[in-house]
């Protein structure tokens, strides 16, 4: 990780391979993960009914890294299942209070 993540902004991060990477949900990344996984609104709604797939986590988690240093989606998977479910919903819960809420 390169710089810390600004919750202002919302970003988070998430650690893959003992390496941590900034999460943050700008409109290109937000936009990319959309045509992916089909409308965010949709995507809330199944997150608030716990129906969200560790597909669409990872997908959603993996768009919102830097590309330049982004890791490949098997390690994103693999850091989802090491991190355990509970954790890993915690990134994926401050992108979606972003997606809602807007903010800084």
């Amino acid at each position: 990780m390169t710089r810390p993540a600004n919750p202002v902004r919302g970003e988070t991060t998430l650690a893959v391979a003992g390496t941590e990477h900034v999460l943050r949900p700008s409109f290109e990344s937000l936009v990319a993960a959309e045509e992916e996984l089909g409308s965010l609104f949709a995507l809330v709604e199944r997150a608030s009914e716990g129906a969200l797939t560790l597909r669409e986590m990872r997908a959603l988690l993996w768009h919102c890294m830097a590309a330049e240093s982004r890791p490949s989606r098997e390690a994103v998977g693999e850091a989802l299942l090491e991190t355990g479910l509970v954790a890993a919903t915690r990134p994926v819960r401050a992108i979606l209070a972003q997606v809602i809420q807007g903010g800084g």
